[in-house]
Protein backbone atom coordinates (compact mmCIF):
# COMPACT_ATOMS: atom_id res chain seq x y z
CA UNK A 1 0.00 0.00 0.00
CA UNK A 2 1.60 2.96 -1.04
CA UNK A 3 2.59 5.24 2.16
CA UNK A 4 0.45 8.41 2.73
CA UNK A 5 2.03 9.68 5.61
CA UNK A 6 3.36 13.12 5.37
CA UNK A 7 6.96 13.44 5.63
CA UNK A 8 8.06 14.78 8.90
CA UNK A 9 11.50 16.34 7.99
CA UNK A 10 12.62 19.66 7.32
CA UNK A 11 10.86 21.91 5.33
CA UNK A 12 12.93 24.76 3.28
CA UNK A 13 9.74 26.95 4.00
CA UNK A 14 9.65 26.30 7.74
CA UNK A 15 9.34 29.58 9.90
CA UNK A 16 12.81 30.31 11.14
CA UNK A 17 12.11 30.64 14.78
CA UNK A 18 15.47 30.44 15.95
CA UNK A 19 16.03 33.69 13.93
CA UNK A 20 12.83 35.45 15.55
CA UNK A 21 14.61 34.55 18.90
CA UNK A 22 17.85 35.30 17.83
CA UNK A 23 16.95 38.79 16.91
CA UNK A 24 14.97 39.05 19.30
CA UNK A 25 17.66 39.07 21.65
CA UNK A 26 20.05 41.07 19.28
CA UNK A 27 17.43 43.75 19.94
CA UNK A 28 16.82 43.44 23.76
CA UNK A 29 21.44 43.71 23.90
CA UNK A 30 21.34 46.09 21.39
CA UNK A 31 19.02 48.31 23.09
CA UNK A 32 20.70 47.84 26.77
CA UNK A 33 23.81 48.90 25.09
CA UNK A 34 22.21 52.28 24.06
CA UNK A 35 20.50 53.09 27.13
CA UNK A 36 22.87 51.05 29.77
CA UNK A 37 26.19 53.08 30.65
CA UNK A 38 28.43 50.34 31.67
CA UNK A 39 26.90 48.67 29.06
CA UNK A 40 27.25 51.08 26.48
CA UNK A 41 31.06 51.95 27.81
CA UNK A 42 32.17 48.31 27.39
CA UNK A 43 30.94 48.38 23.64
CA UNK A 44 32.43 51.77 23.24
CA UNK A 45 36.28 50.09 23.96
CA UNK A 46 35.30 46.94 22.72
CA UNK A 47 34.05 47.55 19.08
CA UNK A 48 37.47 49.61 18.57
CA UNK A 49 38.61 46.10 18.05
CA UNK A 50 36.26 45.61 15.00
CA UNK A 51 38.18 46.52 12.32
CA UNK A 52 41.62 44.56 13.22
CA UNK A 53 38.96 41.74 13.37
CA UNK A 54 37.52 42.19 10.34
CA UNK A 55 41.03 43.21 8.14
CA UNK A 56 43.04 39.89 9.55
CA UNK A 57 39.58 37.63 8.69
CA UNK A 58 39.41 39.45 4.84
CA UNK A 59 43.17 39.11 4.45
CA UNK A 60 43.90 35.89 5.71
CA UNK A 61 40.98 34.20 4.27
CA UNK A 62 42.06 36.00 0.74
CA UNK A 63 45.95 34.40 1.14
CA UNK A 64 44.67 30.88 2.50
CA UNK A 65 41.96 31.24 -0.58
CA UNK A 66 45.27 31.93 -3.14
CA UNK A 67 46.95 29.02 -1.73
CA UNK A 68 44.30 26.84 -1.07
CA UNK A 69 43.50 26.82 -4.71
CA UNK A 70 47.08 26.33 -5.35
CA UNK A 71 47.51 22.81 -3.44
CA UNK A 72 44.27 21.94 -4.67
CA UNK A 73 45.64 21.69 -8.49
CA UNK A 74 48.80 21.27 -7.33
CA UNK A 75 47.01 17.78 -6.04
CA UNK A 76 45.34 16.90 -8.67
CA UNK A 77 49.04 17.36 -10.92
CA UNK A 78 49.89 14.27 -13.23
CA UNK A 79 53.23 14.50 -11.63
CA UNK A 80 53.38 12.32 -8.18
CA UNK A 81 56.00 14.46 -6.73
CA UNK A 82 53.75 17.78 -7.19
CA UNK A 83 50.66 15.81 -5.88
CA UNK A 84 52.61 14.27 -2.76
CA UNK A 85 54.10 17.81 -2.11
CA UNK A 86 50.68 18.94 -1.83
CA UNK A 87 49.65 16.01 0.08
CA UNK A 88 52.20 16.44 3.02
CA UNK A 89 51.53 19.92 3.35
CA UNK A 90 47.68 19.42 3.65
CA UNK A 91 47.81 16.40 6.21
CA UNK A 92 50.78 18.12 8.47
CA UNK A 93 48.65 21.15 8.97
CA UNK A 94 45.72 19.72 9.31
CA UNK A 95 47.35 18.08 12.08
CA UNK A 96 48.35 20.89 14.23
CA UNK A 97 46.13 22.67 16.52
CA UNK A 98 45.53 26.24 15.62
CA UNK A 99 46.83 28.00 18.67
CA UNK A 100 50.01 25.72 18.39
CA UNK A 101 50.47 26.74 14.62
CA UNK A 102 49.93 30.15 15.92
CA UNK A 103 52.56 30.42 18.62
CA UNK A 104 55.09 28.50 16.21
CA UNK A 105 54.44 30.45 13.22
CA UNK A 106 55.05 33.60 15.71
CA UNK A 107 57.78 32.81 17.68
CA UNK A 108 59.66 30.10 15.68
CA UNK A 109 59.22 30.68 11.97
CA UNK A 110 58.94 34.86 12.23
CA UNK A 111 62.37 34.69 13.77
CA UNK A 112 63.38 31.90 11.10
CA UNK A 113 62.40 33.63 8.35
CA UNK A 114 64.13 37.33 9.50
CA UNK A 115 67.83 35.10 9.98
CA UNK A 116 67.45 33.59 6.61
CA UNK A 117 66.80 37.14 5.01
CA UNK A 118 70.26 38.39 6.71
CA UNK A 119 71.96 35.54 5.99
CA UNK A 120 71.14 36.10 2.30
CA UNK A 121 71.89 40.08 2.11
CA UNK A 122 74.58 40.61 3.64
CA UNK A 123 75.85 42.48 -0.14
CA UNK A 124 72.88 44.57 0.30
CA UNK A 125 73.05 45.85 3.82
CA UNK A 126 77.56 46.53 2.87
CA UNK A 127 75.92 48.56 -0.29
CA UNK A 128 73.74 50.78 2.38
CA UNK A 129 70.62 49.62 -0.22
CA UNK A 130 68.91 47.19 2.92
CA UNK A 131 69.23 47.98 6.62
CA UNK A 132 69.79 44.18 8.43
CA UNK A 133 66.08 43.70 10.03
CA UNK A 134 65.35 42.88 13.29
CA UNK A 135 62.76 40.25 14.66
CA UNK A 136 60.27 43.29 16.38
CA UNK A 137 60.68 44.60 13.10
CA UNK A 138 58.13 41.77 12.01
CA UNK A 139 54.82 42.99 13.39
CA UNK A 140 52.56 40.33 15.47
CA UNK A 141 50.16 41.29 13.19
CA UNK A 142 51.51 40.05 10.24
CA UNK A 143 52.73 36.92 11.75
CA UNK A 144 49.29 36.38 12.95
CA UNK A 145 47.77 36.56 9.60
CA UNK A 146 50.32 34.34 8.04
CA UNK A 147 49.26 31.37 11.00
CA UNK A 148 45.73 32.03 10.00
CA UNK A 149 46.55 31.89 6.33
CA UNK A 150 48.90 28.71 6.05
CA UNK A 151 46.07 26.70 8.56
CA UNK A 152 43.32 27.25 6.71
CA UNK A 153 44.67 26.90 3.27
CA UNK A 154 45.04 23.35 4.13
CA UNK A 155 41.12 22.75 4.78
CA UNK A 156 40.16 25.20 1.53
CA UNK A 157 42.50 23.03 -0.38
CA UNK A 158 40.35 19.82 0.22
CA UNK A 159 37.36 22.33 -0.53
CA UNK A 160 38.74 23.12 -3.77
CA UNK A 161 39.78 19.55 -4.61
CA UNK A 162 36.53 18.23 -3.97
CA UNK A 163 34.57 20.86 -6.26
CA UNK A 164 37.00 20.35 -8.82
CA UNK A 165 36.58 16.24 -8.85
CA UNK A 166 32.59 16.97 -8.73
CA UNK A 167 32.55 18.25 -12.38
CA UNK A 168 31.56 16.33 -14.87
CA UNK A 169 34.53 14.20 -16.74
CA UNK A 170 32.72 14.40 -20.11
CA UNK A 171 32.16 17.99 -20.11
CA UNK A 172 36.05 18.66 -19.47
CA UNK A 173 36.99 16.40 -22.30
CA UNK A 174 34.12 18.17 -24.76
CA UNK A 175 36.20 21.28 -23.97
CA UNK A 176 39.62 19.59 -24.57
CA UNK A 177 38.01 18.38 -27.67
CA UNK A 178 37.09 22.00 -28.66
CA UNK A 179 40.90 22.79 -28.21
CA UNK A 180 40.41 25.37 -25.24
CA UNK A 181 44.07 25.18 -23.20
CA UNK A 182 44.16 23.71 -19.87
CA UNK A 183 43.57 27.39 -17.85
CA UNK A 184 40.65 27.96 -20.09
CA UNK A 185 38.92 24.77 -19.35
CA UNK A 186 39.78 25.47 -15.68
CA UNK A 187 38.29 29.22 -16.12
CA UNK A 188 35.40 28.47 -18.00
CA UNK A 189 34.28 25.11 -17.35
CA UNK A 190 35.79 23.79 -13.89
CA UNK A 191 35.19 26.83 -11.85
CA UNK A 192 31.73 28.21 -12.80
CA UNK A 193 30.16 24.19 -12.16
CA UNK A 194 32.53 23.50 -9.55
CA UNK A 195 31.52 27.45 -7.33
CA UNK A 196 28.31 25.75 -6.60
CA UNK A 197 29.75 22.68 -5.07
CA UNK A 198 32.52 24.46 -3.11
CA UNK A 199 30.31 27.77 -2.13
CA UNK A 200 28.52 26.67 1.18
CA UNK A 201 31.72 24.39 2.73
CA UNK A 202 33.79 27.57 1.64
CA UNK A 203 31.38 30.27 2.96
CA UNK A 204 31.64 27.92 6.53
CA UNK A 205 35.24 28.11 6.44
CA UNK A 206 35.00 31.45 5.93
CA UNK A 207 32.46 31.77 9.38
CA UNK A 208 35.20 29.87 11.16
CA UNK A 209 37.97 32.04 10.42
CA UNK A 210 36.27 35.01 11.58
CA UNK A 211 35.76 33.28 15.29
CA UNK A 212 39.10 31.77 14.86
CA UNK A 213 40.41 35.73 14.73
CA UNK A 214 39.94 35.95 17.93
CA UNK A 215 43.14 33.80 19.12
CA UNK A 216 45.61 36.17 17.39
CA UNK A 217 44.41 38.27 20.94
CA UNK A 218 47.35 35.64 22.70
CA UNK A 219 49.66 37.69 20.29
CA UNK A 220 48.36 41.03 21.74
CA UNK A 221 47.04 41.72 18.67
CA UNK A 222 44.30 44.65 19.48
CA UNK A 223 41.34 42.73 17.88
CA UNK A 224 37.49 42.78 19.61
CA UNK A 225 38.79 39.62 22.25
CA UNK A 226 41.47 41.51 23.22
CA UNK A 227 39.93 44.76 24.17
CA UNK A 228 37.22 42.86 25.72
CA UNK A 229 40.39 41.40 28.07
CA UNK A 230 41.96 43.92 28.19
CA UNK A 231 38.73 46.05 29.71
CA UNK A 232 37.69 43.02 31.99
CA UNK A 233 41.58 42.53 33.63
CA UNK A 234 41.19 46.48 34.50
CA UNK A 235 37.38 47.37 35.38
CA UNK A 236 36.54 43.03 36.74
CA UNK A 237 33.25 43.46 34.66
CA UNK A 238 33.33 40.04 33.01
CA UNK A 239 30.17 39.36 32.82
CA UNK A 240 29.00 42.73 30.70
CA UNK A 241 32.47 42.77 28.87
CA UNK A 242 32.17 39.48 27.33
CA UNK A 243 28.32 39.30 27.10
CA UNK A 244 28.77 42.38 24.40
CA UNK A 245 32.28 40.34 22.78
CA UNK A 246 30.17 37.57 22.07
CA UNK A 247 27.43 40.00 20.98
CA UNK A 248 29.62 41.20 18.57
CA UNK A 249 30.90 38.06 17.16
CA UNK A 250 27.32 36.67 16.79
CA UNK A 251 26.31 39.41 15.28
CA UNK A 252 29.40 39.27 12.26
CA UNK A 253 28.45 35.53 12.03
CA UNK A 254 25.17 35.14 12.15
CA UNK A 255 25.01 38.05 9.30
CA UNK A 256 27.37 36.33 7.44
CA UNK A 257 25.26 32.88 7.47
CA UNK A 258 22.21 34.69 6.07
CA UNK A 259 23.82 36.13 3.43
CA UNK A 260 25.92 33.47 2.39
CA UNK A 261 22.65 31.26 2.26
CA UNK A 262 21.19 34.01 0.10
CA UNK A 263 23.90 34.01 -2.35
CA UNK A 264 23.51 29.91 -2.33
CA UNK A 265 19.63 30.22 -3.03
CA UNK A 266 20.81 32.76 -5.97
CA UNK A 267 23.19 30.38 -7.66
CA UNK A 268 20.85 27.23 -7.14
CA UNK A 269 17.85 28.71 -9.12
CA UNK A 270 20.62 29.03 -12.34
Amino acid sequence: MPDNTKSRGPSEKEFPWWLLVAGTIAIALGIAILVTPIYGQVFATVSQGIWITVWVSLLAFFLASALGLLLAVMSLSDHIAIRQTARFYVEIVRGIPLLVLLFYIAFVGAPAAIWLWNFVTPPLHSAGLLDPLQVRDFSLLWRAIIALMLAYAAFLAEIFRAGIQAVDKGQIEAAKALGLKRFERFRLIIMPQAIRTILPPYGNDFISMVKDSSLVSVLGVVDVTQMGKVYASGSFRFFETYSVVAYIYLVLTISLSLGLRWLERRLNRR
